[in-house]
């Protein structure tokens, strides 16, 4: 590890070091937009998701993994006898304990019109399971498309990943070293991502509110935080935040950024001006958002 690298890892894992009070207000995205504001956000998310279930290349409640049965359906993928068609593996936020794929398909409708397909997943939620089994089930998620995805029209050499707020930190693990030899896959089994609002290091998050239901120890800080295991042949990959979110954020959205840069690795770094934390991610929706061309551009250039 770099000496930069290193300065960057501590200060993350100084922020444990703040005042209660403000990691609960850098953390607390609810908090940063009005109750009626989040609400309509909410139904966003679920009325422009609805019509993927109208797209072509649809397969719906694929169970991924046995262990768990969490599913997850794919939207646009290639018709038989065309050629496999990337694919987008989005994972929904939620702070662990909310959501689901049928709130997360946003985005296919605006990818199946450039040619890429969308898998959208559930996960089991905190409390009732642990962040550990969380970052498993999503891994093995992972794993289902690189074996069966092409059974659904999906290429399993170009699975693409992203997701926002507790899904950016589930795309940080899913980017992690050392999980994929257990599952015998590649280590480079994912080609690029898009992790938003994401949360890398763990440890401030251990002491604010969130780890009312989260119930992290001391060992699952350093087990679970993204930033603690960076690969070591990292992907592309395309940091984003929005400006009118809490502090934390971007804060955590920063410092990954440069420590991926700080590995060798290609990242770019992006605050979408006007947005939120809860409708940044809806940019997916647009074929003509900033988010989108980035997305397009990083799986057109893996």
């Amino acid at each position: 590890m770099t000496g930069q690298a290193a300065s960057l890892l501590e200060a993350l894992r100084a922020e444990a070091g703040f005042p209660r009070a403000r990691l609960d207000g850098d953390y607390n995205a609810r908090a940063s937009v009005s109750p009626e504001r989040f609400e309509h956000e909410m139904q966003r998310y679920r009325a422009l998701s609805e019509p993927a279930r109208a797209m072509p290349g649809m397969a719906l409640d694929l169970v991924y993994d046995e262990e768990s049965g969490q599913a997850l359906d794919i939207f646009g993928a290639a018709a038989p006898g065309e050629r496999l068609r990337p694919v987008f593996l989005f994972i929904h936020g939620g702070y662990w304990r909310a959501l689901s794929k049928a709130d997360s398909a946003f985005m296919a409708p605006m990818l199946g019109r450039h040619g890429i397909a969308t898998a959208v997943l559930d996960y089991r939620l905190a409390p009732t399971v642990s962040l550990a089994e969380i970052v498993r089930e999503v891994r093995a998620a992972v794993a289902f498309l690189w074996r069966r995805g092409a059974n659904f029209g999906v290429d399993p050499q170009r699975i693409f990943v992203g997701g926002s707020s507790a899904g950016g930190h589930l795309t940080g693990a899913v980017l992690a070293d050392g999980w994929q030899e257990g599952l015998a896959l590649p280590p480079q089994v994912v080609k690029g991502a898009l992790p938003i609002s994401g949360l890398f290091h763990l440890a401030p998050i251990a002491r604010s509110f969130v780890q009312e239901w989260i119930r992290l120890s001391p060992q699952d800080v350093v087990a679970l935080s993204p930033a603690e295991h960076l690969p070591s042949t990292g992907c592309p990959i395309a940091v984003a935040f929005a400006s009118d979110e809490p502090d934390g954020f971007g804060r955590q959205s920063r410092a990954y950024h440069a420590l991926w840069q700080a590995a060798g690795f290609a990242s770019s770094l992006t605050q979408v001006r006007d947005r939120n934390h809860f409708d940044v991610v809806l940019d997916l929706a647009d074929d003509d958002s900033v988010l989108s061309h980035i997305l397009r551009n990083l799986i057109a250039g893996g």
